[in-house]
């Protein structure tokens, strides 16, 4: 038996989430039911992080299991089956068939893109936010983040989570062109988290707060004084990170 991982991207407005949700129609699903038919038989597949509704995903991962080698055409055979919304863009094999999508992953990297001057181009593609914000205050609040390992305050209520213990290694705001970009990337994510941050952030920026507000926020381990209104389709899973090594690329002989 064989485990092989892809590596996929989506646009997260045509889904209910990545995660399976009975019928309804999410990443996941379309994953399996793609993998089944290509197959004929059922295959199950498990996902390396949990994208809600709308949140875009640049390179999430699916891993599953099969006996009989792949097809010469396998990539091309996934993207021809797959929805329109979802795209394989890389196949590897696991070099040990114990590798989990999820529980081996080192680390995950998302960005949150936000624009102030209306632009029907980025509709659905980051958050329209015509308000007036300080990018110093942005700047600060994101660099506190990273002093911290509880984000209680930043995890939606109703969580799997045992822990609410987070290491981030990288948290900063950077421009492009017509756009702001919130950029962060840790070892795991807690439900709602980063849209936890850009939210509360974002307050603080339009000086609804100070940074030490921010501060109080943080360690207050309270979910109810974090702002997670802003909208799923800003945000985008951009890239998960396994140990060096542990994946060979498989290429389509086609």
């Amino acid at each position: 038996m064989a485990r092989y991982f892809l590596e996929v991207t989506y646009d997260g407005t045509a889904f209910h989430g990545s995660q399976l949700q009975g019928a309804l129609p999410t990443v996941q699903l379309a994953v399996n039911k793609t993998l089944s038919t290509l197959f004929r038989i059922p295959i199950e597949s498990f996902g390396s992080s949990r994208t809600d509704e709308g949140v875009h995903a640049l390179g999430n991962f699916y891993h599953f299991d099969i006996e009989e080698p792949l097809h010469p055409s396998f990539l091309y055979k996934m993207n021809a089956i797959m929805p329109e919304a979802v795209s394989v863009k890389r196949v590897y094999q696991a070099n040990d068939p114990e590798l989990n999508a999820r529980f081996d992953a080192i680390s995950r990297q998302y960005r949150y893109r936000i624009y102030a001057h209306k632009n029907p181009f980025f509709i659905n593609r980051a958050l329209y936010f015509p308000f007036r914000i300080n990018m110093d205050a942005l700047h600060e609040t994101a660099a506190i983040i990273k002093e911290y390992t509880n984000f209680e305050s930043f995890s939606k209520r109703n969580t799997q989570s045992k822990t609410f213990l987070c290491t981030i290694f990288q948290s900063y705001w950077e421009q492009h062109e017509e756009q702001i970009h919130y950029i962060v990337e840790g070892n795991r994510f807690l439900r709602g988290m980063v849209r936890g941050l850009v939210g509360t952030q974002l307050q603080i920026a339009r000086g609804k707060g100070t940074t030490a507000d921010f501060r109080k926020i943080v360690e207050a381990l309270d979910c109810t004084k974090a702002d997670f209104s802003v909208a799923g389709y800003g945000l985008y899973l951009e890239k998960v990170k396994y140990p060096e090594g542990v994946l060979t690329e498989i290429k389509d002989k086609r």
